[in-house]
């Protein structure tokens, strides 16, 4: 049964949700971002070459999606001077990896403040991580995303950011901004006019199943995700 599920997950990420080319051209080191991949926990780490990092953010990736179609994202915000670990997840499910942001606050001893944020199902789940590490982790970015109905971040002390597509088929606009009352009331609800939900990665040869033609380019959607993800990292690292 176990390797039925798993050549299942393996057909289902390869044949509609596998990085693009331009992804995985994101991983390629150069003189502004330094591409590393930890070998022991797979996680992909962007690292700003120019300047030593003191903020960090901890990318959980959507669920079923090849965690490298976040590179292009990944590389943007390094190369801000932020450090990024994207973290692949267990059967690429990060309901499977909820408290894997752990090892990874652990390995970077030198980043005074953390933010965690991710796509879809990936979002959810950062969210989740909060909710029992609040007294880790500085600020939130949910992308096409939403803290489940029993996840109550909103007495919390955090600076979150919710970042959607208003043309999305999966992550609804109404359960999205439906999300906003298990959020703190200073939570920023930013919506992109035209975006859609696969184009939050680099993924697929389509549309992620389910979801809309998206109005707008992904470089255009992604440039939006960049900016505002990296005003909440600028925020935190400037202490909220």
């Amino acid at each position: 049964m176990t390797t039925v599920i798993g050549a299942v997950l393996f057909f289902t990420l390869n044949t509609r949700n596998a990085a693009r080319p331009e992804a995985l051209a994101a991983l390629a080191s150069d003189q502004v971002v330094k591409v590393a991949r930890a070998s022991e926990q797979d996680w992909y780490i962007f690292t700003p070459t120019k300047q030593t990092p003191t903020t960090g953010f901890i990318l959980y990736p959507g669920g079923f999606v090849d965690p490298v179609a976040y590179a292009p994202i990944a590389r943007e915000l390094a190369a801000q001077g932020y450090l990024i670990v994207l973290n692949p997840m267990p059967l690429n499910l990060a309901v499977f990896g909820i408290e894997s942001a752990n090892d990874i606050i652990a390995a970077f001893p030198k980043i005074t403040a953390w933010g965690i944020g991710g796509h879809s199902l990936g979002g959810a789940m950062a969210a989740e991580y909060v909710k029992g590490n609040a007294d880790v982790i500085d600020g939130l970015a949910l992308w096409a995303a939403y803290p489940a109905e029993n996840s109550d971040l909103s007495d919390l002390s955090l600076e979150v950011v919710s970042i959607y597509g208003d043309a999305d088929g999966v992550a609804s606009v109404a359960d999205v901004e439906g999300g906003a009352q298990r959020l703190p009331a200073s939570a920023v609800f930013v919506p992109i006019p035209g975006g859609n939900h696969t184009q939050f990665g680099r993924y697929g040869e389509g549309l992620q199943r389910g979801d809309n033609p998206a109005g707008i380019s992904a470089d255009t959607q992604q440039r939006i995700i960049v900016e505002t993800t990296a005003h909440m990292l600028e925020s935190i690292a400037a202490g909220g």
